[in-house]
């Protein structure tokens, strides 16, 4: 086998093709629309996979291990600063209560689809883990816990891309909903309602574009969320390690606590929540968190590109995609089932559904592309409530299936 265009030991170089391609998914999604369909995540490990199997790059090297040991515990305090406990219990109401059914139709969704692939797709308990955490919370959960259960790059990349795939056939049939005459029928709609009133008098207004505009960034707040999230890592690493060495592992019940509480992920998650929570006005303040935290998340995505065969993502991502379809299922069932025994709008149902699967961004999307702009603020404070849950509801599905 030849070797690769650039060397592993090329640090810069790599550093340049990685930080670059991460740049070009990133334009390429918010550009083109048959590229937003995609999502800029799947063309990030297309583009790794075609350049490490054509031989331009190595599958692996030390620029690729910084990226996983730095880049993406960095990446969850900065996604999680303003994630205020006490905010999303007062403003979320309703959405708040679907949300948590989802998510609890999320985990029994994987207990129950584990058992049904488990012998058909290898590593299976730790994706059960990721796509757990990713349906309750989103990528940055997918990503801690595919480091927490030690998933192969491989199944990494599969999983990454059945997950999506399925994301985006999930989003297609939410976005449809409202328009098929049996749920119209059967469910409120005040927020639908109004909004036909609304574009009856404005045709033209494309509300979507007129709601996103571009947001002001100081150098202070560069300064600040960088300098946040390495003390929060740091912090948390060293908790971890002495969790890990204090806590005995004698007995089943030891083995599971010491994996829980020794685990790096979920501390970052615990004091990142705590600090969102208990200093809003100074964490939640600081602009660009959300932007630098994607962006180190996109370089993730890139990297499990790389040591990635075409071939078995071939073999691997059908099961997947049906692996992932049961969770959904699952999770849509208990959505709409509860919603419709309790009264919820139907708004409230598909948003909270929303939040679950595709995270805060997506449903706040939806939410804004239909005109309800009264759940825009809640939704998205509910969805990122997920980005906390949702690492301790994949750790707990992965650690009772891996014992």
């Amino acid at each position: 086998m030849n070797p690769p265009l650039i060397s592993s030991d090329h640090t810069l170089a790599l550093w340049a093709i990685i930080t670059g391609g991460a740049a070009l998914s990133i334009l390429l999604e918010q550009k083109y629309k048959w590229a937003a369909t995609a999502s800029g995540a799947i063309i990030a490990l297309i583009l790794a996979m075609i350049l490490s199997n054509i031989g331009v790059i190595p599958t692996s090297a030390p620029a690729y291990d910084t990226v996983w040991n730095y880049v993406v515990p960095l990446a969850i305090p900065l996604l999680l600063m303003k994630c205020d406990i006490k905010k999303i219990g007062k403003e979320s109401g309703k959405l708040l209560v679907l949300f948590l059914m989802g998510s609890a139709g999320t985990i029994i969704g994987a207990f129950f689809s584990y058992f049904l692939f488990q012998k058909h797709i290898p590593e299976l308990s730790g994706i059960s883990a990721m796509i757990t955490g990713s349906y309750i919370g989103g990528t940055v959960n997918l990503v801690a816990l595919s480091r927490t259960f030690q998933v192969s790059g491989t199944m990494v990349s599969a999983t990454t891309v059945a997950d999506n795939v399925l994301m985006a056939l999930y989003f297609f049939v939410l976005i449809s909903i409202p328009s098929i005459p049996f749920f119209y029928k059967h469910f409120k709609h005040p927020y639908m309602d109004d909004m036909q009133a609304l574009q009856k008098n404005n045709p033209s207004k494309n509300i979507a574009s007129s709601y996103w505009k571009p947001k002001e960034i100081a150098l202070k707040d560069i300064a600040c969320a960088s300098a946040t999230a390495f003390i929060i890592v740091a912090v948390s690493q060293y908790f971890s390690q002495i969790f890990y060495t204090i806590i005995p592992t004698s007995n089943e019940f030891l083995k599971i606590l010491n994996a829980l509480l020794s685990n790096e992920y979920l501390i970052i998650t615990t004091i990142s929540m705590i600090c969102a929570t208990g200093a809003p006005k100074i964490f939640g303040e600081i602009a660009g968190t959300q932007e630098i935290g994607t962006f180190l998340i996109y370089l993730f995505f890139f990297v499990i590109g790389i040591p990635a065969s075409f071939i078995e993502i071939v073999q691997n991502s059908p099961l997947l995609l049906l692996f992932c379809a049961v969770v959904v299922l699952i999770n849509m069932a208990a959505v709409f089932v509860f919603g419709k025994l309790f009264g919820f709008h139907l708004e409230d149902i598909i948003l909270a559904s929303n939040a679950n699967i595709g995270g805060p961004t997506t449903a706040a999307a939806m939410a804004i592309s239909r005109g309800w702009f009264e759940l825009v603020g809640p939704i998205m404070l509910v969805g990122t409530l997920g980005y906390v849950i949702g690492t301790y509801a994949g750790t707990f599905v992965g650690t009772i299936l891996t014992t």
